[in-house]
């Protein structure tokens, strides 16, 4: 039974959120030379070229963190990834596919990118800079864990030329915090928040997941008064939901639950309805199924609409993923074999997978879903495919279930479609990979 189906259904585990297509399980190492290969060829005229950097290190990790994250490491470990990290960049740079180009956004996510000393960021930024000048970049995004920052080390990743610092919040209240394995308490966050805003950094994003073990609908107004209080520049809400590889899942597997001690997905969507209308009400326009914007004309996330839009994306560190000219690859998950690779002169590549173009069309389609609207001509120019008739049955009931209509060129999302479209996306998924596992 899905989602749009059921009046009430239950966290289960598993991956809800769509961040690429194919799923991630059809990525396997057997085809890794696809994207030794897609490297050796020039990029497409006017394709974006994007750069990621995964750091691992984190205070704790939380419960329902399923990336790849490494607690308890020092200085000289530290060191040594980011030494790996810059001659995986030196390799990139040789290669034909980077055609001249300069990044039009560089994204630093984790784990916990702020774990880094000012010292070791700046070293970093500086080291990346010699290589691939960030002069044509329109974004510069760091995710920041409020307890891991100093005013000081604030104002040194300001001067790195970042442009939008995204605070990862979750949740106002220390209780929920402490039972979910955040590290930072309510104190930080303000905190943290204050000196960034004093620093003035152009975009300050705030992450709130709803949903979280123990929470209430009562601590969940007061998430959503509380950020309306401080009045970032946007604020993005995750619904939260339990990977296989979280350790929420390992202690319902341990206790053999097949449902997540998390709120249900008919909760969670009608606390995210709420804060949304809140921030809507306070002058916030939505610009995706999770971000709020405060004023859409200066308020951009790049990382996120050239990704969506085909861009090229070079992902460096353990676990990275990328996407060249078709062709998606991730890098080895394990830290270990991570370092032994680039020690060694390779490219640390685990697993890939190269599209077909009815596979980048599909790409394209569903995470441009995610935005609550999309341009027909878009994919006509683009694809030479007309979506209504290429996607005619899938359409046909969106439209007949209220969730979606056709204004012009424009096909639009309704908010209860947004709400739930990661559920909806996978009608759009080719035959064998809709009923495939996700990850």
């Amino acid at each position: 039974m899905s989602d749009t189906e059921t009046k009430k259904h239950e966290t289960t585990a598993g991956n809800y959120f769509v961040s690429n297509y194919p799923p991630f399980s059809f990525w396997s190492p057997d085809r890794a030379p696809e994207a030794l290969a897609a490297l050796e060829r020039p990029p497409a005229p006017g394709t974006d070229l994007g750069v990621y950097l995964h750091i691992p290190f984190c205070r704790k990790r939380c419960h329902f963190c399923y990336f790849k994250v490494l607690t308890d490491v020092n200085a000289e470990q530290v060191a040594r990834y980011v030494d790996s990290a810059i001659a995986e960049l030196t390799a990139y740079v040789a290669k034909p596919f980077l055609g001249g180009r300069k990044p039009s956004f560089v994204y630093f996510g984790g784990g916990t990118p702020s774990y880094l000393s000012a010292k070791q960021f700046t070293d970093l930024t500086d080291r990346m800079k010699a290589l691939l000048p960030w002069d044509a970049a329109e974004e510069i995004a760091f995710e920041c864990e409020p307890g891991t920052v100093t005013e000081q080390k604030l104002q040194a990743i300001r001067a790195t030329g970042v442009t939008r610092l995204s605070l990862g919040v979750e949740n106002f209240d220390d209780h929920i915090l402490e039972i979910n394995g955040r590290a930072h308490k309510s104190k930080e966050i303000v905190r943290a928040y204050e000196w960034a805003r004093a620093i003035g950094f152009p975009q300050i994003n705030i992450d709130l997941i709803a949903g979280m073990v123990e929470e209430t609908e009562e601590n969940w107004l007061r998430c959503v008064a509380r950020t309306l209080e401080l009045s970032p520049d946007s604020v993005t809400i995750y619904q939260m939901e339990v990977p296989y590889n979280t350790g929420i899942y390992k202690q319902m597997k341990a206790e053999g639950k097949l449902v997540a001690p998390v709120a249900d997905w008919e909760t969670k969507r009608r606390w995210v309805k709420y804060a949304f209308s809140e921030l809507e009400r306070a002058g916030y326009t939505l610009g995706s199924a999770y971000t709020a914007v405060k004023d859409p004309k200066k308020t951009k996330f790049h990382y996120r609409d050239r990704l969506w839009a085909g861009a090229d994306l070079i992902g460096l560190g353990v676990a990275s993923f990328s996407h060249v000219g078709g062709t998606h690859f991730q890098n080895e998950h394990d830290f270990a074999t991570y370092l032994a690779k680039v020690a060694a002169g390779s490219l640390p590549i685990y697993r890939a997978y190269t599209t077909d173009a009815e596979e980048r069309l599909i790409r394209e389609f569903v995470l441009q879903l995610k935005l609550g609207h999309l341009s027909a001509a878009y994919f006509q120019q683009k694809f030479g495919t007309d979506i209504r008739v290429r996607f005619a049955a899938p359409l046909h009931y969106l439209v007949q279930e209220g969730f979606a209509s056709f204004e012009g060129d424009t096909l639009r999302l309704t908010r209860d479609a947004l709400l739930q479209v990661d559920s909806l996306l996978h009608r759009f998924f080719l035959p064998q990979h809709q009923h495939a596992r996700y990850a």
